[in-house]
């Protein structure tokens, strides 16, 4: 079965739990992944199932033709393969699953994504270097990254020295984090994920979490509350039962006596 599907990461928000805990949230949109092709091992060497997600509005040739055998409408704008442990229960070319049919409230996942771009970042910034002192004649050391490299041995600087250069926009892989409210169209993520709004995100079942606190739902209990005061209101509308000296003074007073 599959354990990943695309989103686009929509908000940043907070929620109370069930115990009235406040938790960070972030909402990923999910309204569907259709299933474009599926790998299987007799033919291409590995089981996997190409996702798609979106609507592209002018597609090419090679994108209708590839989407035909799924037999959708509308060219998806992203497509993405999410690897399979085996071809048993596999979904359908063209079938859309749902986020409510891979994930539940509990569940363990790997957020993926494309992290903010920073642009030219220096030292502090990208790798949090201390800098140089700020007095004993030192006026433009702060921030400087210091030495990069040795003498004549080795007479160069190591691959992979941290110096500035471009930060951000790389993958990212946030691990472990919980759901906590599912829907069809999308999902609910304790915590923070990378990108920034309307971004693609892929997230990745990894296991269940044994200890869950569902969220705090107001719309039931607030059904609760109004039911509750329909009854009391009732409850005071309705008349006591008469005794029967009240109903022999009614019938003297019909009588005129």
């Amino acid at each position: 079965m599959i354990q990943s599907l695309i989103g686009q990461k929509k908000l940043h928000s907070q929620r109370f739990l069930a115990d009235g805990r406040r938790i960070p949230v972030t909402e990923i949109v999910m309204p569907g992944n259709p299933i474009i092709a599926v790998r299987s091992m007799d033919t291409h060497g590995y089981n996997a199932v190409q996702l798609g997600f979106g609507i592209k509005k002018h597609p090419h040739k090679a994108l209708v033709g590839h989407i035909k055998g799924a037999n959708i409408q509308d060219a998806p704008r992203f497509l993405r393969e999410v690897k399979t442990a085996s071809d048993a229960d596999l979904p359908k070319l063209g079938e859309v699953v749902k986020a409510s049919d891979v994930f539940k409230p509990g569940d363990l996942v790997d957020v993926i994504g494309i992290s903010k771009g920073k642009g030219f970042a220096g030292g502090v910034k990208r790798y949090h270097f201390k800098g140089g002192p700020r007095t004993h004649g030192q006026s433009d050391r702060e921030r400087a990254p210091g030495s990069i490299g040795q003498t004549t041995t080795p007479g160069r600087v190591y691959k992979g020295k941290r110096m500035a250069g471009h930060m951000g926009e790389v993958r990212v892989t946030v691990k472990n984090l919980q759901v906590v409210s599912v829907t069809d169209t999308g999902l609910f993520i304790k915590g923070l994920v990378p990108g920034g709004k309307n971004t693609l995100i892929m997230v990745k079942k990894v296991g269940e979490g044994k200890k869950f606190t569902p969220l705090y739902e107001e719309e039931k209990n607030a059904v609760e509350v109004e039911t509750k005061k329909e009854i009391v209101e009732q409850v005071e509308k309705e008349p006591e039962p008469m005794s029967k000296t009240g109903e022999e003074n009614t019938k003297k007073e019909e009588n005129g006596e």
